[in-house]
This record gives structure tokens, C-alpha cells and sequence, in this order.
């Protein structure tokens, strides 16, 4: 039931991100200041306006594919990352495996958010800057997911017969490992996307996501909380918003988690 659940969510949620210029009649950006806090439920404004007459499901849906793009583009940039370094450390024993185990512990050791911070004042706040910080910060997480679950298969026959046949050690991560080793990477994947859009929307709310009057989640935030006992939906559309892509994204992890549970190993080459 989660898993349908979760893949229904998601599914709307990405039709909302393919046709959200078609879903709203008015630009996120556009600001009309004679309809300035317009109340929920105007004509013209079901969510009512921000503070400058901005149209908050027009900002709603641009911040859906702000946060969402910057969310999956993070997740996958980590998912490469760990994954090859995982297996790399499974696959070569020695100085490599170490090498590689003592970075990985090095990177999850810092504070990602304080990191996150301190790496975007430098190089600059944008869409492209966030997502490669984010990504960069997560892996570590992959990496020893993937690492511990290739040494768990390592230890299955169709391994063992592989080296004896002459199967090399690259063929024997890549085409016997890494299948085994997907399904539970996929549900990391759902997971991780709530993670890194909360964080996104963090660092926006903070002032060094995205750029001061971009369409996001984190910036609705931070411009309406001086609203919130006089205008509170300014302020719960945006909290909503988070928490249902959260929602969506969790639920259709744990759907994932358990199926795999129940189908067993995923098939292997």
C-alpha cells in the first residue's frame, strides 16, 4: 500500500512539475503590489498573494521544480559518487580500501549543513553551486551502503565461480555486484530526494541557497515568516508543500524497502 501510495504522489508530482506553466495563469515573479496580501480563495489568486502581489501557486509550482530538480539532481550526483567508490573499495583490497574508507569517514564527520554554508558563501549562491555541494556532501552515505552490501555478496557462490572461471575483477563488481546491489540503492534514492530537498530548502530559507526572489520553497519561507501571525498562509503553503514531497518521497521508499524485502535478492548476472 505505501509503495502505491508513494508512486501515485510522485507520479502527480512530476505531471505538476512537466505542466506547471500550463497549471497557473500568472508569472511566479510577476508582482502587482495593488493585490499585495490577497486573502485565500480571491478570484484570480486561490492561494491568495505574497507581500508584493506575487501569486503563491504560481510560486508553489515554480519552487516544485526548483526544489524538485535540485533534489534529484543532488541525489543522483551523490548516488554516482558512493556507488563507484563503494564498489572500488569492495573490489580492491590494500591501500585503495583504505584510502577510500578513511575519506569517506573524513567527509561524514563535518556538519553537512555548517559545510554546505561555508562552501556556497565562497563560491557562490545559484542553482548549479547548491546541487554540487548537496551532491558532494551525500555520498559518503552510498558509498558505505554500497561498500558493506558488495562484501556481503562477495561471499555468494556465483562470485566464487566467476574468479574461477577468469571473469575479471571490474566485470565481477559491474555485472554480478552492482544488480544485487541496486534495489537497495533505489530505495536509499527516495530517501536521500527528502533529504537533500530539505536541505535546499534550508539553505534557501537561510539566505544562501538560492538567490534572494527565487521561486523556492526556502525563500517563501524566509519572506513570510515576518507574516505569520497576520497573514499564516503565507507561510503554511510553502510548509505544506515541503512536507508533502517529503511524504511522497519516504512513502515511496519504505514501498520500495519492502517489496525487495519480500521479492528477495534481485536477480544477478
Amino acid at each position: 500500500m505505501e509503495l502505491i501510495f508513494g508512486i501515485g504522489m510522485c507520479l502527480a508530482l512530476a505531471l505538476m512539475v512537466v505542466f506547471a506553466p500550463l497549471l497557473s495563469a500568472h508569472e511566479p515573479d510577476v508582482n502587482v503590489l495593488e493585490n499585495r496580501l490577497q486573502p485565500l480563495g480571491t478570484a484570480g489568486h486561490w492561494l491568495g498573494t505574497d507581500h508584493i502581489g506575487r501569486d503563491i501557486w504560481s510560486r508553489l509550482l515554480a519552487g516544485l521544480v526548483w526544489s524538485s530538480s535540485a533534489a534529484v539532481s543532488a541525489t543522483l550526483i551523490s548516488l554516482t559518487i558512493g556507488a563507484i567508490l563503494g564498489l572500488s573499495a569492495a573490489g580492491i583490497d590494500g591501500w585503495p580500501r583504505t584510502t577510500i574508507r578513511w575519506f569517506t569517514d573524513t567527509v561524514i564527520a563535518f556538519p553537512g549543513l555548517i559545510v554546505a554554508v561555508c562552501v556556497i558563501a565562497i563560491i557562490g549562491q545559484g542553482w548549479l553551486p547548491m546541487v554540487l555541494t548537496l551532491g558532494f556532501l551525500g555520498w559518503p552515505v552510498f558509498a558505505r551502503v554500497t561498500y558493506a552490501e558488495a562484501l556481503s555478496l562477495m561471499q555468494r557462490s556465483y562470485v566464487t565461480n566467476a574468479r574461477l572461471q577468469g571473469v575479471g575483477r571490474w566485470s565481477i563488481l559491474g555485472g554480478h555486484l552492482l544488480p544485487g546491489i541496486l534495489p537497495t540503492l533505489l530505495a536509499m534514492t527516495a530517501f536521500n530526494c527528502a533529504d537533500m530537498l530539505i536541505a535546499e530548502s534550508a539553505l534557501s530559507f537561510l539566505g544562501i541557497g538560492a538567490p534572494l526572489g527565487a521561486p523556492t520553497w526556502g525563500n517563501m519561507l524566509a519572506e513570510a515568516r515576518q507574516y505569520l501571525l497576520r497573514e499564516p498562509w503565507l507561510v503554511f503553503a510553502p510548509g505544506i508543500a515541503i512536507v508533502i514531497v517529503v511524504v511522497a518521497a519516504n512513502l515511496l521508499g519504505d514501498g520500495l524497502t519492502q517489496r525487495f524485502r519480500q521479492k528477495g535478492p534481485a536477480p544477478l548476472l
